[in-house]
């Protein structure tokens, strides 16, 4: 296989940043769209920020292919104000703390 067309290192993970709306309902409507597309999330981690109105929801998934797609349907819904692919952030970010199981 030539270098231009390696296939996807199927362990290799990605991490999304969403900004959304906080309010009930919301990670539902986001993980029922990576489960229509049976597009898998390995982990999620959400918190809100500033006055509570809003929350930044980080997501580790497959970094595949399919992964600018998921995005740009992300980026669509209502309840989603803005999506970014973090690369500077590790998958350790999802670690549980010694400890804390």
């Amino acid at each position: 296989m030539s270098a231009l067309h390696t296939a996807p290192d199927p362990g290799a993970t990605a991490i999304l940043e969403l900004r959304v709306r906080n309010h009930p309902g919301v990670m539902s409507h986001i993980t029922g769209l990576f489960a229509r597309r049976a597009f898998n999330l390995e982990a999620i981690l959400c918190a809100p920020i500033g006055d509570g109105r809003e929350s930044r929801m980080l997501l580790l998934v497959a970094d595949t292919p399919r992964l600018e797609q998921i995005e740009r349907q992300a980026a669509k819904l209502h309840d989603v104000l803005a999506v970014r692919h973090r690369t500077d952030l590790e998958p350790a970010v999802f670690a549980i703390p010694s400890g804390a199981e």
